[in-house]
């Protein structure tokens, strides 16, 4: 059995690096480094979770998510979702920067506030936090199980 200590890294393919390097800013990250022999731009965020922008995609799908957007359901990873400290403060920030949820925010009853937003290539992002006053959280939905 192989032990998996935790996740390194996450790959993304994107199409243009500027419009992608902005968008995870707004979600905390920089640039670390260029990669320039593998077309690979490296962002970290303050916690040290790393991300790859993989810098040669081409929209073949016309602005779809294959995974989410297209009714043949293919296979592959459909989101990934990242701890947020602060679901109020989250949904400030997506707002002042102009990025609007594709999902949420809403809760599973599970004790969580999740808010899924697709950066500019399309891919799922879910930001989830825990629940903590849901009155005071704007357009709340829940669901229970």
């Amino acid at each position: 059995m192989i032990e998996i200590e935790q996740v390194d890294h996450l790959g993304i393919r994107i199409t243009d690096e500027a419009r992608s390097v902005a968008f995870y800013q707004v979600l905390g990250f920089k640039v670390m480094a260029r990669v320039e022999f593998d077309a690979v731009t490296i962002l970290e965020n303050d916690a040290g979770l790393e991300l790859n922008l993989i810098r040669n995609g081409v929209d073949t799908t016309a602005g779809k998510n294959v995974l989410m957007d297209v009714p043949e359901k293919h296979t592959g990873h459909t989101h990934v979702a990242l701890r947020v400290g602060s679901v109020l403060d989250t949904l400030a920030a997506l707002e002042a920067a102009g990025i609007e949820p594709s999902e949420g925010p809403v809760t599973f009853g599970d004790g969580h506030v999740s808010i899924f937003v697709r950066d500019p290539d399309r891919t799922v992002l879910e930001l989830r936090g825990r629940l903590q006053d849901e009155d005071e959280i704007p357009g709340l939905v829940s669901y229970t199980p």
